[in-house]
């Protein structure tokens, strides 16, 4: 059977080269006829000898907004867009080592600048770099990050509950130039208060309409769309709604004036006219590229200089089982052994050489390989190699066995038939038509119930009403995701349905070593929590884990500057550094 179902898999495969290599004629073509029709106010090439100093990249989707903490869930991260516009009291480079931004110096521990307390307790102090200002040039001051801590930490917001803002006890500012941060317990990454944990703020504009009430009036202010002011590298000096966002170098950034004069992020939501755009040159550097674009580019890029296209195999592809009882359907989903079982009848590296030719990195693991002390992972995790006597064994066990057509039925639920939601996206019809064909062929009936497109990634309410199994992924395997599997993070009505914990997995044990890995200062021993944690996902099966998908970073040779360690989306760190000539 397993080597029928390669079979299959391999016309599959065949059939997709076919049609990459069809796509490339087509696009090469499309290149040579001009740009595809996307956006207007399009970047001009440079003129031989003369260096472009407008960067202009492509995005899958319309960010809700630029501000790097939103008070209305998206569904998706905007890091990419976000860093262009923001700045917070220290910049994360992608090893996560903190490095002072709007602050002076990165705090110290057992020094004047972090300190902890007899109590439990701890303090921080960020001391601000002198003449701040925001993009309307009004001074930017402590007072702005209380400001912001005020309004994050609000539970209609439901931003503050998670780590490690629920740890912070409160934020004050001495004075003008200084941020003290006081800890409820004590905090591992206290010196590393990103932009994406508290943002300032500008109370000159913000505060007036947050005093005067009106939850729903503050979250659709213009400031969180077209009349944003940060005080990051680039000022937002243009939005047009479905189209593009527009930044200008800001003079006074902190860090200097970023060396490329001006940013144009556009938003092309389908990945072969991102392809399109950059073979056409219409596009200096995309983050939006899939596994196949990327290969595309490769092979018509580089062989003539014309750019890179890297490949990062950092973000995990998983299904989230349907754990409520309200929606589970089939209720055996929420049993165990079924979940095992099913892992079980997925033959992943069959899955691999289908998606991408045996290049990928499929696993039982969400921790992505980079991770440092992967190798403990690794030999700590529950794995499910391809056997389907022990699918057989479990649905057994669980009450099913095959009927006369060959497919599981139960005395309950009948046949055993399985509704998955999936993302949209080429790469995933094939994925889930790839599993559902192994599913059946091991007699487990399998449907398509719904596709997400990438307009609906921020209706978290449909994403987490899904039946069965909802095929997704998230930004990147890093252990600072972890928490999205917390009790804390099961999307409810209460919460407006925010949260990454879709299957809605409670998990007493999962939740007390999340909290200690938020709270213990020895490295080595966050590392064992960490470890700990993969091993119950990987055992408990909320999610069951495919692959790490690749993060594609593609870019003209033209732009100097990309940043591609590390195992987070966070090739953008240093983008006043990006050089273009």
């Amino acid at each position: 059977m397993a080597r029928q179902m390669r079979s299959r898999w391999d016309i599959a495969r065949v059939r997709c080269v076919a049609g990459a290599l069809a796509l490339i004629g087509a696009l090469v073509a499309t290149a040579c006829a001009g740009p595809a029709a996307q956006p207007s106010g399009r970047s001009q090439m440079p003129a031989p000898g003369q260096p472009s100093r407008t960067l202009s990249f492509g995005v899958r989707a319309e960010p809700n907004t630029v501000a790097s903490v939103a008070l209305r869930y998206s569904g998706r991260g905007d890091r990419p867009t976000n860093r262009m516009f923001n700045a917070g009291l220290v910049l994360q480079d992608p090893l996560n080592v903190p490095h002072p931004y709007l602050a002076q110096e990165v705090p110290q521990l057992n020094t004047d600048t972090w300190r902890l307390l007899p109590d439990g307790r701890m303090e921080t102090i960020y001391r601000l770099k002198p003449n701040l200002s925001w993009h309307d040039g009004h001074a930017l001051s402590a007072a702005d990050f209380v400001f912001s801590w005020e309004v994050f930490s609000l539970p209609e917001f439901a931003v503050g509950a998670a780590s490690p803002l629920s740890q912070m006890e409160d934020v004050l500012a001495p004075d003008e130039s200084t941020v003290l941060i006081r800890w409820r317990t004590s905090y591992p990454e206290a010196n590393a208060v990103y932009d994406d944990v508290l943002p300032p703020l500008p109370r000159h504009i913000l505060e007036a309409p947050f005093r005067q009430g009106g939850q729903e009036a503050f979250i659709v202010h213009p400031f969180w769309a077209a009349e944003y002011v940060g005080a990051g590298p680039f000022s937002l000096t243009r939005w047009e709604p479905g189209a593009f966002i527009e930044g200008t170098a800001f003079q006074a950034h902190v860090l200097g004036r970023p060396k490329i004069d001006r940013i144009q992020v556009r938003f092309i939501p389908d990945e072969n006219a991102v392809l399109a755009n950059m073979l056409a040159g219409e596009l200096v550097a995309s983050f939006a590229p899939r596994y196949e674009q990327a290969i595309v580019l490769q092979q018509h890029w580089e062989p003539n200089h014309g750019g890179t296209a890297v490949l990062i195999p950092t973000q995990p592809r998983f299904m989230h089982a349907q754990l409520r009882p309200e929606f589970a359907n089939p209720r055996a989903v929420m049993d165990l052994r079924v979940r095992r079982a099913l892992a079980h009848a997925i033959d992943k590296p069959s899955l691999d050489e289908s998606l991408f030719g045996g290049r990928g990195a499929v696993t039982d693991s969400f921790l992505t390989p980079r991770t440092p002390y992967y190798a403990d992972v690794d030999k700590t995790i529950a794995k499910y190699p391809y056997d389907l006597r022990r699918t057989e064994q479990l649905l057994n066990q669980a009450g099913f066995s095959k009927a006369d057509d060959g497919f599981y039925a139960g005395p309950e639920d009948g046949r055993l038939i399985l509704e998955v939601m999936r993302d949209g996206g080429n790469a995933y019809e094939r994925e889930l038509a790839a599993m559902a064909d192994g599913w059946r062929q091991a007699g487990i009936d399998t449907r398509q119930s719904q596709t997400v497109a990438v307009n609906q990634m921020g209706n978290s309410e449909l994403r987490n009403s899904f039946p069965a199994f909802y095929s997704t992924a998230t930004g990147s395997g890093g252990e600072d995701n972890l928490g999205s599997f917390t009790t804390a993070s099961i999307p409810t009505p209460a919460n407006r349905w925010n949260g990454n914990n879709r299957s809605a997995w409670p998990n007493a044990e999962y939740d007390a070593l999340w909290t200690a890995f938020n709270s213990t200062l020895d490295r080595s021993e966050r590392n064992r929590q960490a470890v700990q944690m993969a091993r119950l996902l990987s055992e408990e099966l909320p999610i069951i884990m495919l692959y790490h998908n690749f993060h594609v970073v593609a870019y003209q040779s033209a732009l100097r500057g990309p940043d591609t360690r590390g195992i987070r989306d966070l090739t953008v760190w240093n983008v006043h550094e990006w050089e273009m000539s």
